[in-house]
């Protein structure tokens, strides 16, 4: 007896057409995307922790070269493991900007060892110091 066959499937009436997203890895299309990379609840609190810190050393240093700066903004850089601190001088304070960065050259290790001190985590982050000219009579907020 010969085998007959259909023209036409049963579930050919299911399907649907071909899309852009199909053959696509399930795993990538429903993954969450985050806004910027290193920029979560935790990296943020984790910043704010930091800038804390720093404003706290700084204003307690011996260096009065330090004493005269503020944190302006600590940021990830590009993830928590490396953190951009932002300093500017307080208004109306001498200020010589290559003194503060040669300040902060050598004490780089000692401000890094009192922010690990200060947070709670088991590698602290390394911290790269960035000094802000001085401007006119604008003062930073910390």
């Amino acid at each position: 007896m010969k085998r007959q066959f259909r023209s036409s499937d049963r579930l050919s009436q299911f399907r649907a057409a071909a899309d852009a997203d199909d053959g696509q890895d399930p795993r990538d299309f429903f993954k969450k995307e985050t806004a910027a990379r290193g920029q979560g609840r935790k990296t943020q609190q984790l910043c704010e922790q930091v800038s804390q810190t720093l404003q706290q050393v700084l204003g307690e240093a011996a260096d009065t070269r330090l004493q005269v700066l503020q944190v302006a903004e600590v940021g990830p850089a590009p993830d928590a493991s490396q953190l951009l601190v932002l300093l500017a001088p307080l208004a109306g304070c001498e200020f010589d900007l290559a003194e503060a960065e040669a300040a902060l050259a050598r004490s780089g290790g000692w401000l890094r060892s009192e922010v690990a001190t200060a947070i709670h985590r088991k590698r602290a982050p390394s911290l790269i110091f960035r000094v802000l000219p001085a401007t006119g009579s604008s003062e930073v907020q910390p």
